[in-house]
């Protein structure tokens, strides 16, 4: 059995997200799967080989068969608002950071106003 194929892969951080991009030229975008499990988002497609029929293939560069990526989500993720798109030949998937893992500002009480709340 062949091993998967790995998919070239972008990602960055922008708008409180996660953005990655995988590209998948000429795949059907219906044998795409994207599944998460445990914080551990798995990519997986399939690109079926030409059926050449009689004729004897020359030049084969173009991959074929299963291609597979596994990214390791942090925990400041949300997985459970994770979206998806498939255009032109490339998956791009948005995984929002959590809100509660967003940074914010904590006020600081002054001397005086710990009086007032204690008394």
């Amino acid at each position: 059995m062949a091993r998967p194929v790995t998919m070239p892969m972008d990602a960055y951080e922008r708008e409180g997200a996660f953005w990655v991009h995988l590209d998948l030229p000429g795949i059907d975008p219906d044998s795409i799967d994207l599944s998460v499990e445990q914080n551990v988002l798995t990519v997986r497609a399939e690109r079926p080989a030409p059926d050449a029929g009689e004729s004897e293939m020359v030049v084969a560069e173009r991959p074929y068969g299963v291609f597979r990526r596994q990214l390791f989500l942090g925990e400041t993720l949300d997985v459970e608002r994770i979206e998806a798109g498939y255009a032109t030949g490339v998956l791009t998937v948005e995984i929002p950071v959590a809100e509660e893992a967003k940074p914010r500002k904590i006020e600081i009480s002054h001397a005086e106003e710990r009086k007032v709340l204690a008394g």
